[in-house]
């Protein structure tokens, strides 16, 4: 018997609409939905243990995976089969996962996982715009303990008009490109990219988006309300022992408050409130220990956060010692790395960044196979956060989730100054080698200088800042380029990239409900006056790109040829062009411009000798004599009937000098007449009509003898 489905449609202000649909497929699932929109649709499925694990923290796993079949497509690779997720999975996990995770309870500690499947793609549908719906929609559905329904949309701005979930065609267009996650009553997560945009702007597209958001909570609730809302399901929560924590608070209140004024350095710091902590257990039995012991620790951490939050919103002062505007110290440096094509090093406080710039050919360009988008970007950021920049000693378990949203975020600030006539792929890495408050930031700073150092002719410098926000309800302090620490205890964590001109890039986690736009706006407006500061440092160490690359680094020349002479450029078997590479010393890609058909060559070495011998070999190929002109030519070979010439403008062109026009009078020995390398002038006629064949003529251009 076909199941009863339940179905909830979503109307977007220009009209498409999307729908939600339950009780067709996945029914085991604690919750499960399909997503549609136009032919797109995802399937989405949460399932939670009911037993907790002995972990002290959520262990909820987001997935999200896009089916080649949804596109008619195979998986590459030997194996034919989906593997590891993509870059682009990845940072749609992160999207989802960030507005999920701070709505479970906190004494939720139940193995939970929610996973997001593409089953059908269409072209003029970005599915990630759909994920955090989907994964809502099925929560709504299960019993898990879970705040209330959010959702996700994508906001774009094409000619001043907003887009709610616009197709990838229409991005192309747009000057803002945003994620926006949010609840009915507040904003929190918000992800994107735009072209200098003003924080007035940001501003208006994140309030169109939340707009949008509500309709599509509301629908989620109708369809939790036909389907039959699940009563919610016990689980083990925390033991409260409010004498015990008031007794922890009188203990170490005043005192975590003591430290947190004297203005100290995080190693510091880190050992003060550790023996303080060792103080307090001091005050408990070996069995109170035993049985309060998880208990003593949080207590002990809720004393201190709420001592180093008053600190600052009473008194404006900070962990290190710093105002609520005040950037950090900052150093920076360029071409520190000799052997590079562009390099810098940026130094803010406790957090430090060393840049790499790589230029390469088409051929190094990153390669994107997604079943929903299939390209390459010429301009591509990785950003390595190793252990020893937090003083620690871990297990290297390869490129972390958290690796590559921060040097997405990174890449996304930048990528907007790179202008599009640039030749070279680039390829820019950050090494953190230290970090206490936003090291992704510092990535766009060192990377704006390693872009500069290496004569990417970027339109503009663009610099990075992290921004927290501690509000009682009351009262609220704007933190201007955070500690670590203050990204864990504040209420908002947003960074933002931008020019002298606006915004590039933002990242935003809003953990306060209800957070106002007017406190938004001034947060944003104090991230700019953060942004020029360290905008203008940047600018003292390098003011624009250097006019050229390094001696050492490669030299990029492209042409443009017809279509028809790549093949006999590259040669049989490639064999004209892999020896000219191999004579030249420079690397040589043809890529076919199908718009007009056209093939463009790219020459990549660091000889100019070599280059300008492989633009010889082109202008040869191209040559193309004129019909009654005169060209110098060189004698190449010496046959019975004629000499091989070589046109001395163009090497490699070869003509058939007959011997019949060599000379007026009869030539019976070519050799007497010519020698191997000897120059001479020829007229040439076009195809000859009866040999089908270019003729040129020497004696054209002699004295034609009298007849006696």
């Amino acid at each position: 018997m076909k199941p009863k489905t339940y179905k909830e449609s979503i109307k977007l202000p220009d009209g498409r609409v999307i729908t939600i649909e339950t009780g067709k497929l996945a029914k085991q699932a604690h919750g499960s939905v399909v997503v549609q929109m136009g032919n797109a649709m995802l399937l989405c499925t949460v399932v939670s243990n009911y037993e907790s694990s002995n972990l002290d923290f959520l262990p909820l796993t987001v997935d999200y995976r896009e089916k080649f079949a949804a596109a008619g497509r195979y998986p590459g690779g030997f194996f034919k089969r989906e593997a590891r997720p993509s870059d682009g999975e990845i940072l749609t996990m992160r999207i989802v996962d960030r507005v999920l995770r701070p709505l479970f309870p906190k004494d939720y500690h139940a193995e939970t996982q929610v996973m997001i499947q593409l089953m059908s793609h269409d072209e003029n549908v970005m599915p990630d715009s759909l994920a955090g719906l989907a994964a809502s929609a099925a929560i709504q559905l299960s019993d898990l303990p879970f705040e209330c329904p959010i959702s996700e949309v994508r906001v774009a701005r094409i000619k001043d008009d907003f887009i709610i979930n616009p197709s990838r065609s229409q991005l192309l267009e747009s000057d803002i490109d945003m994620v926006v996650g949010a609840s009915k009553d507040s904003v929190m997560m918000v992800e994107g990219e735009m072209k200098e945009v003003s924080e007035e702007e940001m501003a208006s597209a994140i309030k169109f988006a939340h707009e949008a958001i509500k309709v599509q909570i509301e629908a989620q609730e109708k369809l939790a309300k036909a389907y039959g809302k699940k009563e919610i399901r016990d689980y083990e929560t925390s033991d409260i022992n409010e004498e015990l924590e008031k007794k922890i608070y009188d203990l170490t209140y005043e005192k975590c408050y003591k430290i947190a004024k004297k203005g100290t350095s995080k190693k510091e710091r880190g050992s003060a409130f550790a023996e303080l902590k060792e103080e307090l257990k001091s005050n408990f039995t070996e069995e109170e220990l035993e049985e309060f012991g998880e208990m003593i620790n949080e207590y002990y951490r809720k004393a201190e956060k709420n001592a180093i939050r008053e600190l600052t919103l009473s008194e404006g002062i900070r962990l290190d010692g710093r105002k609520t505007s005040e950037i950090r110290p900052i150093w920076c440096e360029v071409d520190y790395l000799p052997s590079t094509h562009g390099s810098s090093i940026f130094s803010r406080g406790e957090t430090q960044a060393l840049a790499t710039v790589t230029l390469g050919t088409s051929r190094e360009a990153n390669k994107i196979d997604m079943p929903s988008f299939e390209g390459e970007e010429k301009f591509y950021l990785h950003y390595n956060f190793p252990p020893f920049c937090t003083g620690e000693a871990r297990p290297l378990r390869g490129t972390s989730r958290r690796e590559i949203g921060h040097g997405n975020l990174a890449q996304r600030g930048l990528k907007g100054v790179i202008p599009e006539s640039c030749p070279y792929t680039v390829r820019l890495v950050s090494e953190v080698l230290e970090s206490n408050g936003s090291s992704s930031m510092a990535t766009v700073c060192a990377g704006t200088m390693a872009l500069m150092d290496a004569g990417v002719q970027i339109s503009s410098p663009v610099s990075g800042i992290a921004m927290g926000l501690i509000s009682d309800g009351k009262r609220y302090a704007v933190l201007s380029d955070i500690l670590g620490d203050e990204d864990h205890l504040g209420d908002m964590d947003f960074k933002v990239t931008g020019t002298y001109k606006g915004i590039t890039a933002c990242q935003m986690d809003i953990k306060i409900k209800g957070l106002s736009y007017e406190i938004l706006v001034k947060a944003l407006k104090q991230a700019k006056d953060g942004r020029l500061h360290i905008l203008d440092k940047l600018t003292e160490t390098i003011e624009k790109p250097n006019s050229e690359v390094k001696p050492h680094s490669p030299k990029m020349i492209t042409r443009r040829i017809p279509n028809e002479f790549i093949g006999p450029f590259i040669g049989p078997g490639g064999k004209v062009i892999q020896e000219l590479q191999k004579e030249t010393g420079c690397t040589i890609v043809i890529n076919e411009d199908s718009e007009t058909e056209e093939g463009i060559v790219e020459i990549l070495g660091t000889d100019q000798d070599g280059i300008e011998r492989v633009l010889t070999k082109i202008d040869s190929l191209l040559f193309k004599p004129e019909k009654g002109n005169s060209y110098k030519v060189k004698v190449i070979k010496i046959l019975d009937f004629g000499a091989v010439v070589e046109y001395v403008d163009a090497p490699g062109n070869e003509v058939l000098l007959h011997i019949s026009e060599i000379a007026w009078e009869r030539t019976e020995d070519v050799n007497k007449v010519f020698k191997i390398g000897d120059l001479l002038d020829v007229k040439y006629f076009g195809i000859d009509p009866r040999t089908r064949k270019e003729k040129v003529s020497r004696k054209a251009l002699l004295k034609k003898p009298e007849r006696n």
